[in-house]
């Protein structure tokens, strides 16, 4: 059963080693993603399920203990994927590294001190369709126990025109949509997200979003809406569901 879900961007720029000179333009962000995960500790989950961004098309899942890293980023910074006071095995595969957006979520977790439920990681391909998505997010739900999401990905990246993808005019509106429904916990606006634009304009986070709707369908979760802005030209939004 869901019982709460996080929403948060995951840039590695939030990551202040990774920013460095530019890391206090997203101190805003950070707060909102700590207080997002306060959310989630105070729902008392037997388990927290972290669903990213990844490449290819199908889900990945990636056990507690899971390494990444941000050195693909000139940064020699690691972290895994797990409460932050234990220290697991390697886990079967640890040849595997986290994706970028989950490594995001690790660092999170570990800056906010996560001791509250074992972890896992789901990378979700990016072409992934859309009601793949869903039952994928309907499967995590039905699992025993109290579930909690963490959901990691960003809106458009087509908002200025210094932006990674450039300016086009879609963005804005579309992120004020995502905004709308991440808000107010609307499973069928989130479900209804249009693939092929949200492609176009370079959204990451759509995929691991139409999860959350597929987890949340016979919930009855309130939304919040904690952050929204895009600075560097690049849609970031973080909610709360509970």
């Amino acid at each position: 059963m869901l019982v709460a879900a996080a929403v948060c961007p995951c840039p590695p720029l939030l990551v202040p080693e990774v920013a460095a000179g530019a890391a206090p333009e997203l101190d805003a962000a950070r707060a909102a993603c700590t207080d997002a995960l306060g959310v989630l500790a105070a729902a008392r989950p037997d388990r927290l399920v972290v669903v990213g961004p990844a490449d290819g098309t199908g889900p990945e899942v990636y056990p507690q203990g899971t390494r990444g890293s941000f050195r693909g980023f000139g940064v020699d910074l690691d972290v895994r994927l797990g409460p932050h006071h234990r220290t697991e095995p390697e886990p079967e595969g640890a040849g595997r590294e986290l994706p970028y957006g989950l490594a995001v979520g690790a660092w999170l977790l570990g800056r906010t001190g996560w001791a509250d439920a074992p972890v896992e990681g789901i990378g979700v391909g990016k072409a992934l369709p859309a009601d793949r998505c869903a039952a994928l997010g309907r499967d995590v739900a039905a699992r025993a126990g109290r579930i909690a999401l963490l959901v990691l990905g960003d809106a458009s990246a087509c908002r200025t025109l210094k932006a990674p993808g450039y300016l086009d005019e879609r963005a804005a509106p579309f992120d004020a949509a995502v905004g709308r429904a991440l808000g107010a916990a609307d499973v069928a606006a989130l479900a209804a997200l249009d693939v092929a634009l949200a492609r176009e304009l370079k959204v990451s986070g759509r995929a691991p979003w139409q999860v959350l709707a597929g987890a949340a369908e016979d919930s009855a979760l309130a939304g919040a809406l904690l952050y929204e802005d895009a600075p560097y030209g690049v849609g970031y939004v973080a909610a709360t569901w509970s």
